[in-house]
């Protein structure tokens, strides 16, 4: 059974950086994509951030294109998602999601992690 486990959100100022964590477990885990969505309260729960391994081909969505990277430690099959410039904007649940084969939808989702930016 495969689980992901996010880690270090948080309580951050306007401006400040983050990194989140995404480690995997699991015998049967194999990943050909990866990537990050995140839910505000009371808004639906979008994708912000994703990456196919082998290609290198990267989305983000508009409001974070440019503040956020995601990247992979295939060593650790830990992924992560960088956060520079906050906004309060960002603040949200954030998701952490697995892709095991080149096609369909995502295969496994963390539980995610809270991100607080506050003004």
């Amino acid at each position: 059974q495969v689980q992901l486990l996010e880690s270090g959100g948080g309580l951050v100022q306007a401006g400040g950086s983050l990194r989140l964590s995404c480690a995997a477990s699991g015998s049967t885990f194999r990943s050909t994509a990866g990537g990050w969505f995140r839910q505000a309260p009371g808004k639906e729960r979008v994708v912000i951030a994703a990456k196919v391994w082998s290609s290198g081909n990267t989305f983000y969505e508009s409001s974070v294109e440019g503040r956020f990277t995601i990247s992979r430690d295939n060593a650790k099959n830990t992924t992560y998602l960088q956060m520079n410039s906050l906004k309060p904007e960002d603040t949200a649940v954030y998701f952490c999601v697995n892709r095991r084969t080149s096609l369909g939808g995502w295969d496994d989702w963390g539980r995610g992690t809270q991100v607080t930016v506050s003004s």
